[in-house]
Order: C-alpha cells, then structure tokens, then sequence
C-alpha cells in the first residue's frame, strides 16, 4: 500500500511545492496539501511542515502558525504516533506549539544563512534516521535566519539523555565544532525529536538535496526512512 503523505500550508509557506515534488515525485508516494484551515487530517500516515515563513513570521516564527486550526489535528496525529516531520520553519512551528522543546532564536551572526552544511547523525531509529548510521555525516543544506536552538539547562539535560538529539551541525570529517555551526546553536544542535520519537524537527532542508541533479540525495535517505517505517506499521496493524 502507497503511503499517504500530508504536506501543511500556512499564509507564508514556500517549501511545500519542494516537499511535495520530493514526496510525489522522487519517492512516488502520494502527496496531498493541507490548507491551515484543515481540521481533519486522519487520512494521511505522515505529515510534514515545511519551511517559509509563515504568517510573515510577525511576532515570532512559527508563533501565529501554532493557533491555527490544523494544528490541534497535527497534535492530535502526533499524540497517536503518526509522525510529523518539520523542517526549517516547520521546526520552528513545532517548537512553539510545544511538540518539541525548545526554542529557535535569531542566528548568532545576525546574518541570514543559505548555504551547504553538513551534519553528524546522532539518533539512529524508526521513523526519520533507521537507514542510516551513528556518527555518519550527511550534506543537507540550510537556509534560515532564526535557526539558533535553544533549550535551558535541565531541557538539555533530558533531551540528550533520552537520545532526542537527531543531528548536529559538523564540518565534512564529522568534528562537532564552533565553526561548523552555522547559527550558534546550543552544542551545534541542529533537529531534535519528540520524547516518543516520531516527530522530527531539524533546521536543514532535506527536500533540497533528493536527487543527484539537485547536488545530493542525503535528504532523501530520511524520506526512505519514513517510508520504510509506514510500510512496516501498515504490515503490522493489517497483520
């Protein structure tokens, strides 16, 4: 069975039609958009939040998207397990709608980055990073201007002991250092996951990098990840 996946649309949103394009037509899994408006999302098996900026990114990024209505319906998916992967200001949307902890702040630099990054693989399991390998270095490029994480001291603490913690930024040998990080986020923090594990929010775009044309396909190994875990909760909820 083809999986179904949900891609979220907010006044401001502009990665939906990168996502889309990835989900549909690089991964050939059936793809639908999700107007902000939506209340009923029990069709799909994924949801994804993609970056832009929505609501003009007035107040805070991602504090407007938080009161819209297909957000109570997100939590509600996310609650029963289904996953929800955010990217960008999707990571931001997730983190002030309190699905994940902490914060996106301004860059460091006070400089908007668009540029290639690569990241160190820190969470290996179901559903976003199972194909993948503790300690490999994927090329995921980013492109934001408030992607500095952070998370107060007993946050960090929890997170990093309950394995929450799915990538940070790293230079090309895989050296977690300051000039690696390309925001100054907190211990170069670069996605983080829910308690549970299925929902992913990562400041990288990884529907940028599917194709070899594209410059690389490391975004799409967390597409494959996503898929093979869909299939695998399909076989076991059929069986």
């Amino acid at each position: 069975m083809t999986a179904s996946y949900g891609v979220i649309v907010f006044p401001g949103t502009w990665s939906d039609a990168d996502w889309r394009d990835a989900i549909e037509g690089v991964l050939g899994a059936h793809t639908e958009y999700v107007f902000h408006k939506e209340t009923d999302v029990s069709r799909f098996d994924c949801l994804v939040i993609p970056g832009g900026f929505s609501y003009g990114d007035y107040l805070r990024p991602g504090a407007i998207a938080r009161f819209s209505p297909v957000m109570r319906a997100l939590s509600e998916f996310a609650a029963a397990g289904g996953p929800v992967i955010g990217s960008c200001n999707g990571f931001q949307v997730l983190c002030e709608s309190g699905l994940l902890p902490g914060a996106l702040m301004r860059n460091a630099s006070l400089e908007f980055r668009c540029q290639p990054q690569h990241l160190k693989v820190e969470r290996v399991a179901a559903p976003f990073t199972s194909l993948m390998r503790e300690g490999e270095v994927l090329a995921i490029p980013v492109s934001h201007g408030d992607g500095n994480y952070y998370a107060d001291a007993e946050t960090l603490t929890r997170i990093e002991a309950n394995g929450q913690i799915a990538f940070r930024y790293c230079d090309e040998a895989g050296a977690v250092t300051l000039e690696a990080n390309p925001n100054g986020s907190l211990d170069n923090i670069a996605g983080v996951t829910n308690e549970a594990g299925n929902v992913l929010g990562l400041m990288p775009h990884p529907e940028r990098v599917v194709e070899e044309a594209l410059g690389g396909t490391d975004g799409l190994r967390i597409l494959l990840s996503i898929d093979e875990a869909l299939h695998e909760r399909s076989h076991s909820v059929s069986a």
